[in-house]
């Protein structure tokens, strides 16, 4: 597993109808346990942080300001709450189960799985991506497991921890891309009893959701995504102007917004070094990602400073600095780009940091049954803008159920 400061106890498991009332085989029970030393840890950390020069600069040109860094130093020190956010995690079944993804390198993936009550539930594989985690869809486990509208349509969640990242294991040899992924999540489905499955990803979530229906359309039943990648067309003479508007964005956004992807994909392991050990390091790094990629709202922290520290939490209490940045690394030669059959739906958020010309999208995915544009949102849709991601996962897969399911 990720890290062996943490305690692994036994879950007594609720009976569900359409899947199996127990861990599937050969999977092993686990419950978040952060010991109160590796707290006190962070906190003597912090108490102690050496302060780098302010910017020089009136704006955010040069990163995350000193004073909101400071802001949010002071928050975390004497208002956040883990064992909150700890509780929030062990309310729901988790198990670590073993994969390999075709691979010769066994490794433990931390899954969550939210099962409901609802005997006519669809098996919906959420993938998070960097700097987010499991935490990022964790208000929006009840709605979709539960809804209070028997009309719509409930999911039994499954919503594993990629590689690297928290309470998964970490690679110890080269390989786990995007593709290896999408083998070894196709075996935690199995494992869990679901043969046949939707699924939804953002960020690194979306690449892994694309290449699962590219790579496995018997399987899968159809995907949503929010950040659709597909292979760019150097003529743009036939773009109209919305596209245009979409291309200079993300244009702008390479040249000026990647300093993080270029490290990552370059040399995850020095980077890996400054902020394993600076939890201030850790934060500014991937608190600076919580504003620069929503859709601003006047506020200094447009999202809630809880969340964006349980996100740094995810990162800093397991140590995956470096591992979870190797993803960058395992996938920045040749990104997958297969073209994917499966019946597939996409939300549109004006402040995602890249969007591409539908003209391009089409010549990917060749089944888009929903193509949503909002008016508001940006990058971390779940926390941003839960009700319209909400409203859009029921209404795309609601429509994938046979019709004598539906109400």
């Amino acid at each position: 597993m990720g890290s062996d400061r943490f305690a692994r106890s036994v879950f007594t498991l609720s009976s569900h109808d359409s899947a199996s009332d127990s861990p599937a085989r050969g999977t092993t029970p686990f419950r978040v346990a952060v010991p109160d030393s590796a707290l006190a840890d962070l906190r003597e950390r912090l108490e102690r942080c050496r302060w780098p020069a302010p910017e020089t600069v009136p704006d955010e040109s040069q990163g995350l300001p000193l004073a909101l860094a400071k802001e949010l130093h002071e928050y975390w020190l004497t208002e956040y709450d883990w064992r909150r956010c700890e509780a929030q995690i062990n309310a729901y079944e988790q198990v670590l189960v073993p994969v390999t993804g075709g691979g010769d390198e066994p490794l433990d993936i931390h899954v969550l799985h939210a099962r409901s009550p609802r005997p006519d539930a669809m098996p919906l594989l959420v993938t998070h991506g960097w700097p987010g985690s499991i935490v990022e869809y964790l208000d929006l486990l009840p709605q979709l497991t539960d809804p209070e509208d028997p009309s719509e349509i409930a999911f039994h969640v499954v919503l594993p921890t990629l590689p690297g990242f928290g309470f998964s294991g970490k690679p110890t040899r080269t390989g786990w891309g995007a593709e290896r992924i999408v083998l070894a999540w196709s075996e935690i489905m199995r494992g869990l009893g679901y043969p046949r499955y939707a699924a939804h990803g953002g960020d690194w979530g979306s690449a892994v959701t694309e290449s699962l229906g590219a790579a496995l359309p018997d399987e899968v039943l159809g995907i949503h995504i929010t950040l659709p990648l597909a292979k760019a067309d150097p003529d743009t003479a036939d773009l109209d102007e919305a596209d245009r508007a979409r291309t200079a964005a993300t244009d702008l956004f390479r040249s000026n917004g990647r300093g993080y992807s270029v490290l990552q994909s370059s040399r995850p392991q020095t980077v890996g070094y400054a902020l394993a050990d600076s939890p201030m390091g850790q934060c500014s790094w991937i608190a600076e990602k919580f504003r620069e990629w929503v859709d601003p709202t006047g506020d200094d922290w447009p999202l809630a400073k809880d969340r964006v520290l349980d996100n740094v939490m995810m990162y800093w209490l397991t140590n995956t600095a470096a591992s979870s940045a190797r993803l960058y690394w395992e996938s920045a030669v040749s990104p997958p780009m297969e073209p994917v059959p499966v019946p597939t739906a996409i939300s549109q958020y004006p402040k995602e940091m890249t969007r591409i010309p539908r003209a391009w999208i089409d010549r990917r995915f060749s089944d888009i049954r929903a193509w949503v544009e909002h008016p508001h949102g940006g990058h971390f849709a779940a926390m941003e803008h839960p009700d319209s991601l909400l409203a859009d996962l029921r209404s795309f897969f609601g429509g994938l159920r046979p019709a004598s399911e539906r109400s």
